[in-house]
């Protein structure tokens, strides 16, 4: 069989999705009336992001497990209860995605590092995809020299004093993400090259650069705003530079390093989904131990999965291996390699 370099599938889809893109930045940004040319780089980073990101989720969402709970959960959230679902998604979205209430029970100083990188990515993202694209905006309102007015895709949404508490806050929204990030950053960075079981296992590629990326769009992007307040511009076109680096650097990695997981967690959501649906419909019990053990739902989805992969344990009785549970699988293994063994006369050879 000819091997695929390519998904042509996912191919397509992340093509729709940059050429998508494009359009909502040049319609969002009225025709590029609101586009700031000095962002085009960033751009290029982000719509590149976006494509590597669509076309490696494409190609996740066609393994049949994958795709199997995807579809699953999508049945569950949009028939029955959906405002009951919603309700669910969103309480999940915000424990697990905003909280990172997940991370907690490992230890608590992890959970306020991964919490602390959580909020400033998130938080950075909100603000400078927007800016990137053109939808937001900030002018000079009109016959004043002290207030500023907010647009977003071209509408004005707000206006405020220059001088005022809230201008600080808004202007300076990217530097309190950046300490955020940095804080977690530097404990984690601090974590892997001190834990010898991380430094045993880890990979500069895949755990250290990471954090090293974070760390550096972070300090590069709090040096321009210190270098443009407290020591007019001196440096400034060479940091931006260097910002402008590091953060297509990140941009450019998303998609094919560690940092996928951030877009692959939201699926976590639907797993849960999927799970409390199946506890609803009934439990596998496991017809050796006589306990229960996983959802039927499960069960039965797992015979299909593995019939597509090319893989059946049904039995002539029309049983099937996968009805035991991992206890009862063990015992079984162990009851047929006893009863070999027996039939070999070698019991202990």
């Amino acid at each position: 069989m000819k091997d695929k370099t390519f998904n042509t599938k996912a191919l397509l889809v992340a093509t729709l999705v940059s050429i998508l893109t494009i359009v909502l930045v040049f319609y969002g940004s009225r025709q590029l009336q609101n586009f700031d040319a000095a962002l085009v780089t960033y751009l290029f980073g982000t719509v590149f992001a976006f494509f590597g990101i669509v076309y490696r989720y494409t190609v996740w969402l066609q393994r049949p497990p994958t795709w199997m709970y995807f579809k699953r959960s999508l049945k569950f959230l949009f028939t029955g209860k959906i405002i009951s679902h919603l309700w669910f998604l969103g309480k999940e979205s915000v424990q697990n995605i905003v909280v990172q209430k997940f991370i907690y029970p490992r230890s608590k100083w992890r959970w306020f590092a991964h919490f602390c990188i959580a909020i400033g990515c998130l938080s950075a993202f909100a603000i400078t995809i927007p800016l990137t694209f053109g939808w937001i905006h900030f002018t000079l309102a009109p016959n004043s020299i002290s207030i500023y007015e907010a647009h977003f895709f071209g509408f004005k949404m707000m206006d405020f004093q220059i001088n005022s508490f809230l201008a600080f806050l808004i202007f300076h929204a990217l530097n309190w993400s950046s300490w955020l990030v940095i804080i977690g950053s530097v404990y984690y960075l601090r974590r892997r090259l001190t834990n010898p079981g991380l430094i045993a296992t880890q990979t500069f590629e895949g755990d250290l650069l990471p954090l090293i990326l974070l760390i550096a769009i972070s300090v590069t992007g709090l040096c321009l705003t210190y270098s443009y307040q407290f020591m007019k511009g001196f440096a400034y076109d060479f940091l931006a530079v260097i910002h402008a680096v590091t953060v297509i650097m990140f941009l450019i990695w998303i998609p094919f390093g560690k940092f996928f997981h951030i877009i692959q967690r939201p699926a976590q959501i639907g797993a849960h989904i999927y799970k409390q649906e199946g506890i609803k419909k009934g439990m596998a019990v496991c017809p050796h131990t006589g306990e229960e053990f996983a959802t039927q739902l499960h069960i039965n989805d797992l015979k299909i999965v593995t019939k597509e992969l090319g893989f059946d344990f049904t039995h002539e009785d029309g049983t099937s291996h996968l009805d035991l549970s991992p206890e009862g699988k063990r015992s079984r293994l162990a009851q047929a390699h006893l009863k070999a063994r027996l039939e070999g006369g070698n019991l202990f050879g």
